[in-house]
């Protein structure tokens, strides 16, 4: 139980910086809204679906006085060519020792390669506690029962994340996250 508190403490410290998100819009989005409404209200209620890309693992969050030009300037190019894309979902997962369940992506291939550039940006990026590893969160603040966490486990969400742009946000838990700005991903597309 200990361990448990200190790995959430350390998550929610995390939670306090500039993060870069990969909203779900279309279908996928309203499925994973519903599940969260469903199980996790104060979190469907605080952000909307999501992938983070920078912020949670990989690289930490970028530091709230880093000047909101300087990372429109780094992600530009970046999201200029970089197409958008179709993931699947892999299985529920619990995370270690916690009751945060969340739907994991294949951490490599076009998301590692998105992750990755914007890693070597030239960006300052805090300092990550966890390798890269993508997904989207469905439960988060509530203590699970063991049956809505069987519950939780059993759901399977089969139409594709779409990542079709980045935005970037101030986030200062337990404020509510600020959208800072938003950039399509348009490689590929004429």
């Amino acid at each position: 139980m200990m361990h448990s508190r200190l790995l959430h403490c350390v998550i929610m410290a995390a939670s306090f910086g500039i993060f870069v998100l990969a909203e779900l819009p279309g279908e996928a989005g309203e499925i994973v809204r519903s599940i969260q409404q469903r199980y996790d209200p104060k979190l469907a209620r605080l952000t909307p679906p999501h992938i983070t890309l920078v912020g949670s693992s990989g690289v930490g969050s970028i530091p709230t006085d880093t000047p909101v030009a300087r990372i429109r300037e780094a992600l530009e190019p970046i999201c200029a060519t970089t197409s958008p894309m179709a993931l699947p979902f892999g299985a529920p997962h619990r995370f270690m020792q916690t009751n945060i369940v969340s739907l994991p992506l294949d951490p490599h291939g076009p998301l590692r390669a998105l992750h990755e550039r914007i890693a070597v940006s030239g960006l300052p990026f805090k300092q990550a506690r966890f390798l890269f590893s993508p997904h989207c969160t469905l439960n988060f603040y509530p203590t699970l029962t063991p049956q809505k966490e069987r519950e939780l486990l059993a759901l399977r969400v089969d139409v594709p994340a779409r990542i079709e742009a980045l935005q970037v946000y101030l986030t200062r838990d337990p404020q509510p996250s600020t959208l800072l700005f938003s950039l399509p991903l348009t490689g590929g597309l004429s």
